[in-house]
C-alpha cells in the first residue's frame, strides 16, 4: 500500500492551508490516496481549539511589526510557533483504511496521534537524540539528565528525581469524515528564542528544544535529512511505502495522468 509525500519547501500558513484544504477535499472524495506534506513556515502564530490568548506573551502590533500572523484554527492544542527550520508535516489520511492498532471501522484519533509520536521518536534516534512520549502531554519529548538517575532510584524503591523534559515536537491534529488534517511540528535548526513570544501549547513547566540542540556529535540534523529520516519513519510505523510527488499538481492530478 502506497502512501503520497509531497515536499513543499517554505509556504506561508495561509497558502499551506489552502493547499491542505484542495488535498482534503480530493481524499475526501477517493481522488487520492493518502498523503503526507512536508514543509516549512515563515513564522507565524497558530491557535487551536483549545487555546488561550493569554499563552501568547507580547502584543498583536508587537508581533505585526515583525509581520508575524496570528492564525485560528480547528486543530486540537494550544498555541503553537511556526517558523524556519521547523519540519511540518501535515497527515491527510484516511483512518478508515488498514492502519496498524486499528481495532474498529477506523483507526481512532488517539492511536493515530500515538503513531505520530512513535514515528518522530524514531526520526529523533537516527539524529542520537533519546525521546519519549509523557502521558497527558501530547507531542515528542528528551529525555532529562535526571532520567537515568530516577529510573535506578525507582528500582530501589527509591521516588524519581524531577524530570525536567523538553519538546521536540508538537503534535495539533483534526478529524472530519474520517480523514485527519494539520499534524506534527518537529523542531530541527529552528531558532529557539522565537518560543519565547508563548507558552507553547500551554505547558508553562518544560521548556523546548530542537535537534540541532540536542543531536550527538557526528549527527547533526539538516531540514533535508530530517525530511527523508520523517518520510522512512512515517512509512516504517504507517506501514506503507512512501511515494514521492514532484509538485501538487502531479498529486492532484488524475490517476491515469500521473506518471
Amino acid at each position: 500500500m502506497l502512501l503520497h509525500l509531497l515536499s513543499l519547501g517554505c509556504v506561508p500558513y495561509a497558502e499551506a492551508l489552502a493547499i491542505q484544504r484542495r488535498v482534503i477535499s480530493a481524499r475526501k472524495q477517493g481522488r487520492i490516496g493518502d498523503t503526507l506534506l512536508l514543509l516549512e513556515h515563515p513564522p507565524v502564530l497558530t491557535l487551536g481549539r483549545n487555546a488561550s490568548r493569554a499563552n501568547i506573551l507580547v502584543s498583536n502590533e508587537w508581533l505585526a511589526s515583525r509581520g508575524v500572523e496570528v492564525h485560528e484554527i480547528n486543530r486540537g492544542g494550544d498555541v503553537t510557533y511556526h517558523g524556519p527550520g521547523q519540519l511540518v508535516g501535515y497527515p491527510i489520511i484516511d483512518l478508515r483504511g488498514e492502519w496498524p492498532g486499528k481495532r474498529g471501522p477506523h483507526l481512532g484519533p488517539v492511536d493515530f496521534v500515538r503513531l505520530l509520536e512513535e514515528a518522530l521518536v524514531r526520526t529523533c534516534a537516527d539524529f542520537g537524540v533519546m525521546a519519549k512520549r509523557i502521558p497527558k502531554c501530547t507531542g515528542v519529548w528528551t529525555f532529562s539528565g535526571d532520567d537515568a538517575e530516577s529510573h535506578i532510584s525507582e528500582a530501589r524503591g527509591g521516588i524519581p528525581s524531577n524530570i525536567a523534559e523538553k519538546k521536540l515536537a508538537a503534535i495539533g491534529v483534526h478529524v472530519s469524515q474520517g480523514v485527519t488534517s494539520h499534524g506534527f511540528a518537529l523542531n530541527v535548526t529552528t531558532d529557539l528564542g522565537d518560543f519565547d513570544w508563548i507558552v507553547p501549547c500551554g505547558i508553562r513547566d518544560r521548556g523546548v528544544t530542537s535537534l540541532e540542540q540536542e543531536a550527538e556529535a557526528g549527527m547533526e540534523p539538516t531540514m533535508n535529512r530530517a525530511m527523508h529520516a520523517v518520510a522512512r519513519n512515517f512509512g516504517r510505523v504507517f506501514g506503507r511505502q512512501m511515494l514521492w510527488c514532484e509538485s501538487i499538481e502531479q498529486l492532484l492530478a488524475p490517476s491515469g495522468d500521473r506518471i
